[in-house]
């Protein structure tokens, strides 16, 4: 009777469970790299605000480059 629960048991240890642990952790660790809502939110506004800056540094470089052509030598020299 013992022999009967024993080939099994060896067989699960053997095949399932180191199957059952890997696939464990995978689904872990794909639920914690990914970012929750709320922090997909934050990072699309923090995009859009990066986006409005470059806009913005694009223009006051193109008002400095027409008011001040040599403007960039000046300030790459320091």
């Amino acid at each position: 009777m013992e022999d009967m629960m024993f080939v099994p048991i060896i067989l699960f240890t053997i095949f399932v469970a180191p199957i059952w642990v890997i696939m464990h952790y995978r689904s872990k660790n794909q639920k914690g790299s990914g970012l929750s809502e709320a922090e997909h939110y934050r990072l699309q506004e923090l995009t859009k605000i990066a986006d409005s800056m470059m806009e913005r540094i694009e223009t006051l470089e193109s008002i400095l480059d027409q008011e001040t052509p040599q403007w960039r030598q000046k300030y790459d020299a320091e």
